[in-house]
């Protein structure tokens, strides 16, 4: 029986056990074994349905496991832990072209396998009927460009702070106060939903209140993420109120309501859905445990995401710069099955990081959102964003803002303060 398998998943593990044993357990656990032979696991069914090891490739060894609580083989008293990239494959008919499915086979109870010191999804390769099953962006980067009326430059765009304890109308004033300074984009934090002190159609209607008169001054249209997290009726009737009262994106934070409900909002949704992935530190913090960006960008685009963030370079996290760049890199040219989106580059990004990013990914695709970067300039907002957008106008011309800032005040007083930070 010839089984097309073309569902693969790669898996840097960590583990006392022969690393081909290892192997046939993370096989067995996530398709048709289990750790005793049970009634009806034939031969047939093994070789129609189980999963098979593609490849185990050694990295590495350590003298200590890296995670507590892992087991070692019996009789052995001074273990070495074996560290190995191994690949596993699956056919489609054992997740049909389900994503809620196909992550509970690729990244379910393996990570809470005895025998494993570290376990980390790496990267999933998925066949076309995904694509076919998901139409995943609706507007990704183009069109979220012709809602706006942007090109050829990154989407240039900040967060409405403090995140909680403005009023509706105290929101309001911020959003007109930043879109006459000239920002593209504006979102709710993520901590901002459906408030008592800031209940979500309040804030819509002000809001929108503000963008649409500028848009019918200026013929340009801000765009406003508006946060409509929560359960998936509340997120449909909240997308409707943005849409009628003129709004044209919604954000949703992807870890909270998860792969079938941006699922669902998609089908639904007539605006780009902003993804904001808070809690991505569960996933990626750990080189020991969790799953790599490109997973992630290959899940949530299929479901429907047409923006995701990926962090930004020299950021306020832990997460490396390299971590960063693969990540904006995945959404710009995914390699798994998933759809182009638009990377969403925040956390302590100011005008200096401009020429770096450009570098190193050689694209303006992109979001570009500074929080403190363009609200906190000493020369007020209108010389916070402007400094922004010179740096990115620098930076395509290869100059950096150390280049700039003799020509420009809005670039050097932005070096005096976030420079010596």
């Amino acid at each position: 029986m010839n089984v097309s398998r073309p569902i693969h998943a790669t898996y840097l593990i960590e583990t006392a056990f022969p690393l081909e044993r290892a192997a046939e357990i993370m096989a067995g656990e996530q398709s048709s074994g289990t750790f005793v032979k049970t009634p009806g696991e034939t031969d047939e069914l093994k070789e129609k349905h189980a999963a098979h090891i593609e490849s185990i490739e050694v990295v590495g060894e350590a003298a200590q496991p890296s995670l507590l609580g892992a087991r070692v083989p019996k009789g052995v008293s001074n273990p070495t832990y074996q560290q190995a990239k191994i690949t596993l494959s699956w056919p489609i008919e054992n997740v049909g072209t389900n994503l809620s499915n196909l992550m509970a086979t690729v990244a379910g109870n393996l990570f809470e396998l005895a025998p494993f010191s570290a376990l980390k999804l790496l990267d999933i390769t998925l066949p076309e009927a995904f694509q076919q099953a998901y139409p995943g962006t609706q507007f990704g980067t183009l069109g979220t460009r012709k809602l706006i009326g942007v090109d050829n430059r990154p989407i240039i765009g900040t967060i409405i702070k403090p995140s909680v304890g403005l009023s509706p109308e105290q929101t309001a004033q911020q959003v007109k106060t930043l879109i006459e300074a000239g920002l593209d984009f504006i979102k709710d934090d993520e901590l901002m939903g459906d408030s008592p002190h800031s209940p979500f159609e309040q804030r819509v209607d002000a809001v929108m209140d503000v963008i649409n008169r500028y848009a019918d001054q200026h013929g340009k249209k801000p765009m406003f993420a508006f946060n409509l997290s929560g359960d998936i009726d509340d997120m449909l009737r909240r997308h409707d109120y943005v849409l009628q009262k003129g709004g044209t994106c919604v954000m949703a934070s992807l870890n909270w309501v998860g792969v079938s409900g941006i699922a669902k909002l998609r089908q639904h949704s007539q605006l780009p859905i902003h993804g904001h992935r808070n809690g991505w530190g569960l996933y990626a913090r750990s080189e020991a445990i969790g799953l790599e960006f490109p997973v992630y960008q290959t899940i949530f685009s299929l479901a429907g995401a047409d923006h995701i963030h990926t962090n930004g370079i020299r950021n306020k996290f832990c997460e490396t710069d390299e971590s960063v760049l693969r990540s904006i890199k995945a959404c710009l040219n995914p390699q798994g099955g998933g759809y182009p989106v638009t990377p969403v580059i925040s956390s302590g990004q100011w005008a200096e990081q401009a020429h770096d990013t450009y570098q190193a990914i050689q694209s303006v695709d992109l979001m570009y959102l500074c929080g403190g970067g363009i609200t906190g300039h000493p020369g007020g907002l209108a010389a916070g964003v402007r400094s922004i957008q010179l740096a990115w106008e620098g930076a395509m011309q290869g100059k950096t803002i150390y280049d700039l800032q003799n020509d420009h005040e809005e670039i050097q007083q932005a070096i005096e303060l976030y420079g010596s930070r």
